[in-house]
């Protein structure tokens, strides 16, 4: 079992940038696979960007490649989301979820089994 606490949203006007972080506690992280997922008002949930539980392999959105860096620190427990050159289009409430496998990364949201309560990005134009 592992508990997820996502930080670091807040408003930022289109252009800027934001680092979300994502801790985990309970259990090590390291042995997890992790993906960041986003909702915006209306729409269902979408697939972000996922890192594997060595970091190794990693995948982007198409809509957020070359924009933002999915990254992890094993020591700390935690997974970030850098998101810079952001656009009104990328406000939702960003999600991170975990999955217990030592496969490659997943873009699918299924496949994860935690996730985090979100955090609010909100970017104005």
């Amino acid at each position: 079992q592992v508990q997820l606490v996502e930080s670091g949203g807040g408003l930022v006007q289109a252009g800027g940038s934001l680092r979300l972080s994502c801790a985990a506690s309970g259990r090590t992280l390291s042995i997890y696979r992790m993906g960041w997922f986003r909702q915006a008002p209306g729409k269902g949930r979408e697939f972000v960007a996922c890192i594997s539980w060595s970091g190794s392999n990693i995948e982007y959105a198409d809509s957020v490649k070359g924009r933002f860096t999915i990254s992890r620190d094993n020591t700390k427990n935690t997974v970030y989301l850098q998101m810079n050159s952001l656009k009104a289009e990328d406000t939702a409430v960003y999600y991170c979820a975990a999955d217990r496998d030592m496969g490659l990364a997943s873009t699918t949201a299924g496949a994860y089994d935690f996730w985090g309560q979100g955090t609010q990005v909100t970017v104005s134009s």
